[in-house]
């Protein structure tokens, strides 16, 4: 089984509060990046191992923090399922922000629900998803998803686009998750983030934050360069996506954009 394991955008990123638990309580909104994705493809092998071949980006891990792994061992563990090949073509760049390493392991769970007719419901795939990630159960989903909790907690939220041209750009550096919030400031908002979305995109520079950028900006100086640049080219919109460090732009048509050789660059129109 092939699936075309697209990436995220956050619209606004809310740190709440730091949890017993170690995690963060957060406010959030993803929204899918159709086409930008990794392709994994998933079939039964014989026996009861896992293996796992990688083209495109290298996936330079060890198997124990590989997630397409760890996904396949979790379903073979709670169902009993047997042996699975995975090959990913890695296409969406780690460290950025973007959730390809959660969306890999996401089709992992998805297609092996598939293979082994396991017949589990979204709900479930999504509970199992939240096993290996906080960001995961989004790719269970279509559609763009208000997220608290961990991020596991998801909620339909309409958030028109449609029209509008994308623009995802990354440095040659990543942000760790460590980094990002061992510098983040949780504050509990005022304001309810899906009202300010209804407002309309052309509204929300200014009001619809990310709360890392506040330090991850002044840390990596190149990131906060590149979003300066989609500004200064027309974007009604710009925001890092997730903990970074890829940032994105929105445009009403199609900006005319010249970066460095070493900057990613994802221009995509919005259905």
């Amino acid at each position: 089984m092939i699936i075309k394991a697209y990436c995220k955008i956050n619209i606004g990123l809310r740190i709440v509060r730091k949890r017993p638990d170690g995690y963060h309580e957060l406010q959030t909104v993803m929204y899918p990046v159709r086409e930008l994705y990794d392709v994994v493809s998933v079939e039964v092998m014989e026996g009861v191992g896992v293996e796992f071949v990688g083209r495109g980006i290298v996936v330079d891990c060890p198997e124990d923090k590989n997630l397409c792994v760890r996904a396949a061992r979790l379903m073979q563990e709670r169902y009993g399922v047997g042996g699975v090949r995975i090959e990913l073509d890695k296409r969406v760049p780690f460290g950025a922000g973007l959730g390809g390493g959660s969306s890999d392991a996401t089709a992992v769970i998805v297609a092996i629900n598939e293979i082994y007719s396991l017949g589990l419901e979204r709900s479930i795939l999504a509970e199992l998803a939240a096993m290996l990630g906080s960001d995961t159960p989004f790719f269970v989903c279509d559609d763009a998803q208000y997220c608290t909790g961990r991020g596991e907690i998801m909620e339909p939220t309409e958030v028109d686009l449609h029209g509008l041209w994308l623009v995802v750009v990354k440095p040659d550096e990543g942000v760790s998750t460590a980094e990002a919030y061992s510098g983040v400031k949780p504050c509990v908002p005022t304001d309810d983030l899906r009202e300010l979305l209804r407002e309309g995109v052309d509204r929300w520079q200014g009001s619809i934050t990310n709360d890392f950028e506040g330090h991850i900006l002044v840390a990596h100086p190149r990131i906060a360069d590149l979003k300066a640049t989609l500004l200064a080219n027309g974007a009604i919109y710009a925001s890092m996506s997730g903990s970074g460090s890829a940032v994105f732009g929105l445009f009403k048509s199609r900006p005319e954009l010249r970066f460095s050789d070493d900057v990613f660059v994802h221009v995509e129109y919005i259905e």
